[in-house]
């Protein structure tokens, strides 16, 4: 279950540097996807409990490969990529 302390947003990326999360609240976050030279960003919005549950799974690092980032790292990838 989520911490009642948890301070938005929340930073988290896969273990292989090419997908990145912002974590705004519960229910939405963004992910950057790095594809050769560019990057996708898709800003998602979890209606349906499956989509809820992905994102607190990230949140307690609950599956695999998920570790800690940071708005450096992610503010980096904005500024250096084209997105598609």
């Amino acid at each position: 279950m989520l911490d009642k302390d948890i301070y938005f947003p929340v930073y988290r990326k896969l273990s292989n540097n090419k997908v990145f999360f912002k974590i705004i609240n519960n229910t939405k976050f963004h992910e950057i996807q790095i594809i050769g030279k560019k990057a996708q960003l898709n800003k998602i919005v979890a209606t349906k409990y499956p989509e809820i549950l992905k994102i607190q799974d990230m949140i307690e690092y609950s599956f695999e490969g998920i570790i800690e980032s940071n708005d450096t790292e992610y503010s980096k990838l904005l500024n250096t990529y084209t997105f598609i």
